[in-house]
């Protein structure tokens, strides 16, 4: 009687498998998901050039200098994101931070070593650019202003991430869509857990 698969080879063949399905419906699927409700607006779309691009705005019921405070709290970064990621070391440096974070996906193997550089933009934000990895390309930028009044903040984002993975740019769109909805949602929250501390 043959032995059951090992668990690697059945994961490999549930990946063909995957991506030969995701091959069937690539043309028929969109190229961009875009979602707005009172409070965010979130596009994602593929680049021409490889990858993925994200562009946002939030407003949330908090001043910039609290907003910014939950940003740049690199230590708690894990909780503040909707994928199982582990921060391995935090470094200051002068006018930048360094962190190395270690992320894991179902989309993809094993753990993805993401280190990067953050700096804080005056008037707060924050920029985040990589230094080395397994993504080919990172950058993430957050810059806060003053909406309306003073206890209120417009929040811009945008992110361009490219990954060496076996899915499709428009399949890691849908994803990063999913996981950004999950970041934002997680970002009001702590934000107002940071307001009512203060």
């Amino acid at each position: 009687m043959p032995r059951s698969l090992p668990l690697r080879h059945a994961a490999v063949l549930l990946v063909t498998i995957s991506v030969s399905t995701l091959d069937a419906l690539d043309q028929a699927t969109p190229v961009a998901w875009a979602v707005t409700d009172s409070s965010s607006v979130l596009e994602v779309q593929p680049e021409p050039s490889g990858g993925v691009r994200a562009t946002g705005t939030l407003h949330l019921p908090a001043p910039p200098s609290v907003v910014h405070q939950v940003l740049t709290d690199y230590a708690k970064w894990p909780e503040l994101f909707g994928v199982s990621m582990r921060l391995a070391h935090v470094e200051r440096q002068g006018d930048r931070v360094v962190t190395d974070l270690y992320l894991s996906h179902p989309l993809l193997v094993g753990e993805s070593r993401l280190l990067c550089e953050n700096r804080e933009l005056p008037g707060g934000g924050l920029v985040t650019s990589l230094l080395a990895g397994d993504f080919r390309r990172y950058r993430r930028t957050w810059r806060l202003v003053q909406d309306g009044n003073e206890g209120l903040t417009r929040a811009e984002f945008e992110l361009l991430v490219e990954v060496d993975t076996w899915a499709p740019d428009w399949l890691m769109a849908l994803e990063l869509r999913r996981q950004l909805e999950k970041h934002f949602r997680i970002l009001r929250e702590q934000v107002g857990e940071r307001l009512q501390s203060h």
